[in-house]
């Protein structure tokens, strides 16, 4: 399957206040675009994540039948695994992991694979992006033992056309080649992030990881220019406010028919506008 088109990037004026919308802080680490790495801990609590079964999904192979997604991610992972007709070929290894089941992993890591290894592959407990129920670890389902840790998950056949479609279903590769700079990871081709549409398409185009896209939205406030994604006359915007240290913010909107805020985990807000928009 060939990757699609990609969308192009342009820049938009700010448009007219409509209304406002409060957000306490505390919702700062909330929504599909929260950074996890180890200098940004998950601060939800467990019991405040939102999850379902993978196995909802009957036409859905797992590892384990007790694997668990965020509901929005696992809804369009299936639809990602519908539009490529991989049920057959991909197998879902691993999802959501409480810091209990994260603390035995790394420490299992540790005595099996030593620490440089567990380093370059591990995220420590508390500091992992599975405790948020929006990272998926896959696999290339072969009929025999797959590695938990680093799956197989090679640039062909339906492996590959995941990877061609994952960003129009919202999935970024979140460990590339070259960014470990960044997110302190080493290459994982198999660990998928779900960060939304039309997000996932610009970091595809801008080549970013999370860390450096989340850092580059903060160019683009209400007030100022915002980022435009222009698909196929199907346009969407967004644009960075940062969060009050002491009580709420109030978040700007303009005119949309359609909205999401999410917190960035660190010290603002993500708003992306859907719709008919005239800019």
């Amino acid at each position: 399957m060939e990757r699609e088109t990609k969308p192009n990037i342009s820049y938009a004026a700010s448009y007219p206040l409509s209304t406002t919308i409060l957000m306490n802080r505390e919702d700062v680490h909330r929504g599909h675009l929260l950074l996890v790495n180890a200098s940004h801990p998950v601060q939800m609590l467990e019991e405040q994540v939102d999850l379902s079964l993978v196995t909802s999904a009957q036409h859905v192979h797992v590892l384990d039948s007790t694997i668990e997604l965020e509901p929005v991610c696992l809804a369009h992972l299936v639809a990602l695994m519908d539009v490529i007709h991989a049920s057959n070929d991909i197998i879902v290894v691993s999802g959501y992991r409480s810091q209990a089941e994260q603390r035995l992993i790394y420490e299992g890591s540790l005595r099996d694979n030593g620490p440089e290894y567990t380093a370059s592959y591990v995220a420590l407990p508390g500091r992992s992006e599975h405790q948020t129920g929006l990272a998926v670890d896959v696999g290339e389902r072969l009929g025999e033992a797959l590695d938990f840790i680093a799956p197989s998950f090679p640039d062909r056949g339906k492996c590959l056309d995941f990877k061609g479609m994952a960003a129009h279903y919202g999935f970024v590769q979140r460990y590339q080649e070259g960014k470990r700079a960044f997110t302190g990871i080493a290459c994982e081709p198999w660990h998928y992030r779900y960060v939304g549409t039309p997000h996932a398409q610009w970091m595809e185009q801008l080549n970013y990881c999370l860390e450096e896209y989340l850092e580059y939205l903060k160019n683009f406030e209400f007030s100022g220019k915002w980022l435009l994604l222009d698909n196929g006359g199907t346009r969407s915007a967004v644009y960075y406010v940062r969060a009050e240290v002491d009580g709420a913010t109030k978040i700007p909107l303009p005119v949309c028919r359609n909205y999401q805020i999410s917190g960035n985990n660190t010290d603002g807000f993500i708003v992306t506008l859907y719709g008919e928009l005239t800019l």
